[in-house]
């Protein structure tokens, strides 16, 4: 399972970068206004510098909610660079422009899917990838995790080859449960990242290290 980071602060993906563990980036306009983005002109400098510091997909999110407008912004979107991916929301509309531009050769990323029958219509459709939000999905009282389980059982058993991206992960945990539930990728936000890192038996095995060490060179 490869590891994305979900994120539009550009320092954050410069420091995951260095630890060479991930291979593409999620974003979305909470996120862009999280970092004081505010127009699509600033999101499209912030997703280029993305772009100079990881060499992978890297999906940008549409905020137009009819069919037409989806399919006119996504397209200019598509053009800003090779990597990206465009996001489009699991709606009647987002299915129709997912048709139109994943018939055009613009690679989507399925967003917003809360269920089985959004992902099989999605893949239907065209879409490249399909994020199950599994955060929000338990926050309604529902096992998220068992949504990814069952998109990829399903995928499988008919070759569907749209990639499972696990979204909305909270935890360390929900991402050891989407590498375990088959996904393909986990969108990790940085914190999620840090923690999946520390380890208080690593912490304090490098402190013993690093103290047997001193003292046997002072000997």
């Amino acid at each position: 399972m490869r590891i994305f980071l979900d994120t539009a602060n550009a320092d954050e993906i410069r420091q995951a970068t260095k630890l060479g563990v991930i291979s593409g980036v999620t974003t979305n306009p909470s996120l862009a206004s999280k970092e004081g983005i505010g127009t699509l002109k600033g999101y499209r400098d912030a997703v280029l510098e993305i772009t100079d510091v990881v060499d992978g997909p890297i999906s940008v999110e549409v905020v137009s909610v009819e069919a037409e407008a989806m399919i006119e912004e996504g397209w200019g979107i598509s053009q800003w660079h090779p990597n990206i991916v465009v996001k489009m929301p699991s709606t009647r509309a987002g299915f129709e422009a997912i048709a139109q531009l994943s018939a055009d050769g613009v690679k989507i990323n399925q967003t917003l899917c809360f269920s089985v029958n959004q992902a099989l219509l999605g893949a239907q459709a065209g879409s490249a990838y399909v994020s199950p939000f599994v955060g929000r999905l338990d926050d309604v009282g529902q096992d998220g995790m068992s949504v990814v389980r069952d998109i990829v059982s399903v995928y499988r058993k008919h070759d569907i080859t749209t990639e499972v991206l696990a979204a909305s992960i909270r935890n360390p945990l929900h991402c050891i449960a989407a590498a375990n539930a088959g996904a393909h990728i986990a969108t990790v936000p940085f914190k999620v990242l840090t923690q999946m890192i520390d380890h208080p038996l690593t912490t304090a095995g490098l402190a013993r290290f690093t103290q047997d060490w001193e003292s046997a060179t002072r000997q």
